[in-house]
């Protein structure tokens, strides 16, 4: 679950990690309001979108004046922001975070992710700070270092000084560097993310060592634990398809093909993806349907599959363990019956109950193409859209 900036330096400061302070506008009043309660010499304008690459499309101001503070507020709220990581369609902007300005001597990246290589948590620092880490990795990967987490003992005091020295912080202020990396593991770790992502981190004119920005994102499956967390989730932000499957426990992504997937584990469905492009086509979602999962929640899944105006044929791919193909069958049925089906269907089932599976569909009278493995399937579904 991702959230917006400024709630992210809300559980930031709450715990103790330096961050500006700012406020949430929703109104241009509000932002000027903001701005006056700062009492700051400039603010900062920031639009609050689940994307990056805000400044760059425009969705970040520096004001000097309250005029200023409700210019750009009119400018950016209502705006549709088109960043790299929001594709061509954009976001609408309906929040702003109206922030006092900061003295900025240096700026750098420190980033927490998990490493499934090492089963470990890293922190990621770098010195060149303000510009995407993927960049930095690409042209000077010289310039990132790494501490792997023991998470028995957490990051060490050695370890944040090490990065800390590494990356050029100033010899007098690595202490309170060392002391804001800790303080972020802390958060990452008690909150269960899965992603926090300071860029930049900043020293400024007055010695502090702060984030400008933060990025921080959940992993669902631990909210249950953070009911605090789970009330700052913006659906607004979210897609309506994703939203509606998370509600039946459906791992659904949307995508920008034409053929929709119904698929039965993680693993299988990257690969059925992955045919479908190999044969020419181009998937509209990841959906995994699980491995228990019911008529009902099939349904579901194939009438949110049907929902995307984009998708021109439907590829279900199932491979029956746990999950019995006839329990698949029905639900194809069902969902074709209440939504209706007028574009290509093939259907692949293989393992438990898939002869049974396979005689739900023919007798249906519904017009299934069958297919005797996932390439056969891909090649057939690819070949009908086209």
């Amino acid at each position: 679950m991702n959230i917006h900036e400024y709630q992210g330096k809300d559980i930031l400061r709450e715990s103790g990690v330096s961050v500006p302070n700012g406020h949430v506008a929703y109104t241009v009043d509000e932002a000027v309001e903001a701005a006056n309660k700062l009492n700051s010499d400039v603010s900062v304008v920031k639009a609050q979108i689940h994307a990056g690459g805000r400044g760059k499309a425009g969705g970040v101001k520096i004001a000097k004046n309250s005029d200023e503070v409700r210019t750009y507020a009119n400018e950016i709220l209502g705006k549709n922001l088109v960043t790299h990581q929001t594709g061509p369609e954009g976001k609408e902007v309906k929040r702003l975070l109206i922030e006092e300005g900061s003295d900025i001597k240096n700026e750098f990246y420190v980033g927490l992710v998990l490493d499934r290589a090492t089963s470990r948590v890293v922190m990621m620092a770098s010195e060149e700070g303000g510009t995407e880490i993927e960049e930095v990795a690409a042209e000077t990967p010289e310039k990132i270092f790494k501490e792997v987490i023991d998470p028995v003992v957490g990051l060490s005091g050695y370890q944040a000084r090490r990065l800390a020295f590494n990356i050029n912080i100033p010899d007098e202020l690595i202490g309170k560097a060392a002391k804001f990396m800790i303080g972020l593991y802390n958060v990452f770790v008690e909150k269960d993310c899965s992603i926090a992502e300071i860029n930049p981190l900043v020293t400024t004119g007055d010695g502090e060592v702060m984030a400008l920005d933060a990025k921080l994102n959940f992993d669902d499956n631990a909210l249950f634990r953070h009911k605090d967390i789970v009330e700052l989730r913006d659906l607004e932000e979210e897609d309506e398809k994703e939203i509606e499957a998370s509600k039946y426990d459906l791992s659904y992504v949307a995508l920008d093909g034409n053929i929709g997937c119904m698929v039965n584990g993680a693993g299988l469905a990257m690969s059925t993806m992955d045919i479908i492009k190999h044969y020419g086509g181009e998937p509209a979602n990841f959906l995994d349907v699980g491995g228990g999962a019911t008529t009902e929640k099939v349904t579901e899944a194939f009438k949110i599959i049907l929902s995307d105006s984009n998708v021109k044929g439907i590829f279900v791919n199932i491979f029956g363990g746990i999950m019995k193909c006839d329990v698949i069958a029905e639900g194809v049925v069902e969902a074709t019956k209440q939504v209706g089906l007028d574009i290509p269907l093939v259907v692949r089932l293989e393992g438990t109950n898939v002869e049974l599976g396979k005689q739900i569909l023919d007798e249906s009278g519904l017009n299934i193409t069958s297919a005797g493995s996932m390439a056969d399937g891909a090649e057939k579904i690819v070949s009908a859209v086209k």
